[in-house]
């Protein structure tokens, strides 16, 4: 049987492991399909260029990022849902200094991997559900996570959000203080294609999704889930423990409407999308 093969991007953290363990087992080739993985560090702002530039034909990505990326002209569908849990961003600053007060933070400089990705959209909603707004050049865009460290060590920049289990070993060696938490209002990632592959390939997508899905039905009932988590990501086992029972992986391809809306809603109020779009175009439709 001759294999199709999928360029897969996604970030390297943990809520990928079910798919990399799909992969390990050999799932993916039974079901016809060669996946080839990217990991993308600097997060989703890079995923919506990969996906632009054909560099990726699908990418798991942050829900807010890849909507935003859509309405601005990116012909990629979402295809499935694929965490379901909302994420819990931590906000962190530079450590050896006093740390800004919480209710000034939207006046301070902020690292972010790029333009699009979560570490710049979710600052922005977060202050605008505390009636606040942040300029845009209070963003400095430093790449990935070890660029935001070095920003905030040179004092470039001040803020940081970051998912708050991926930067526990930073906050715990004591080069990053966590100040707070803002927790996404939507479940936190989605599955996107683009155009082109689910036009090619949708038989051989669907049988991409149901291995993710079936991996991912397993994850969650799989009791020693957090030690491999614990192991393969360098985290300690509580963090581990904390993260899994708080994190809820999709098992289907449905996508609701009222999640679809209400982040087109927050991202025109953000003034990141220029006008409230309809939520029909940004999903994969089934023709069968």
């Amino acid at each position: 049987m001759s294999l199709i093969k999928l360029t897969v991007g996604g970030v390297p953290e943990h809520f990928n492991l079910p798919i990399h363990l799909a992969n390990e087992s050999g799932a993916f080739e039974e079901a016809g399909i060669e996946l080839d993985w990217k990991n993308f560090g600097d997060g989703t702002g890079a995923m919506t260029q990969a996906l632009r530039n054909g560099d990726c034909d699908i990418c798991i990505l942050l829900t807010e990022g890849i909507i935003a990326d859509i309405l601005k002209g990116n012909t990629s569908k979402i295809i499935s849902g694929y965490v379901k849990s909302p994420l819990t961003w931590g906000i962190h600053t530079y450590d050896k200094e006093v740390a800004p007060k919480k209710e000034k933070i939207f006046e301070e400089k902020i690292a972010i991997s790029r333009k699009g990705s979560g570490s710049h959209l979710m600052p922005i909603v977060d202050a605008l559900l505390k009636g606040q707004s942040i300029e845009d050049d209070q963003f400095v865009i430093t790449k990935d996570i070890n660029g935001a460290l070095q920003s905030l060590d040179k004092k470039e920049t001040s803020i940081f959000y970051w998912e708050k289990y991926t930067t526990k070993p930073y906050v715990s060696k004591g080069q990053l203080r966590r100040i707070g938490e803002f927790i996404s209002p939507w479940p936190c990632f989605m599955i996107a294609a683009r155009e082109e592959v689910i036009a090619k390939y949708p038989e051989q997508l669907d049988k991409f999704l149901r291995v993710i899905h079936n991996s991912c039905e397993q994850f969650m009932k799989n009791p020693d889930a957090p030690k491999l988590v614990s192991e393969r990501y360098g985290l300690k086992l509580k963090d581990a423990e904390y993260w899994f029972h708080s994190t809820e992986w999709t098992t289907d391809s449905w996508v609701s409407d009222k999640t679809l809306t209400s982040v087109v809603f927050a991202l025109k109020e953000a003034g990141i999308i220029d006008s409230n779009n309809s939520v029909e175009e940004l999903v994969w439709k089934r023709t069968k």
